[in-house]
């Protein structure tokens, strides 16, 4: 699949998933291109081994259940955990696992406040931005308990 994205599909996006995906698009070309060339070298610095792993994350993290589009909101939340690095350390055969968890975790806990304010305003504000961060840390610490 490619990375090209029409006018129309870019004008249909959120405010709120212009501003968490934005580099997205760059991250994933990134690794296309890495992972072409790690198939001739081994020997990889920790610089290029970290881009490698964010790019199948958010591969991982982008696959949905036929017929099951996820939420908008939803989507910005477990893309920005993904692109603000606090998934990082999540081994890729648990990302969808912990993504559910999260989900879970704020819909019970955070609903209103986080996905409910993204629903409703389509703008992911700085104010969103930094009760998300505040939960994700928080969820993190839960779910090591």
């Amino acid at each position: 699949m490619g990375l090209s994205v029409s006018r129309v599909g870019s004008a249909a996006q959120t405010k709120a998933m212009k501003k968490v995906a934005g580099k997205m698009r760059l991250e994933l070309a990134q690794f296309r291109e890495l992972a072409a060339f790690v198939q001739f070298s081994s020997d990889l610095d920790p610089d290029t081994k970290k881009k490698i792993a964010r790019g199948e994350l958010l591969t991982e993290i982008l696959k949905q259940a036929d017929l099951e589009p996820a939420p908008f909101e939803k989507a910005v939340v477990i893309l920005y955990a993904a692109l603000s690095g606090a998934m990082d350390n999540i081994p890729i055969p648990e990302a969808q696992s912990y993504a559910s968890g999260l989900l879970d975790w704020l819909e019970k806990l955070h609903r209103d406040e986080i996905l409910g304010a993204i629903r409703k305003s389509s703008d992911f504000t700085d104010e969103v931005e930094e009760k998300l961060k505040a939960a994700i840390k928080d969820y993190g610490i839960s779910a090591k308990s």
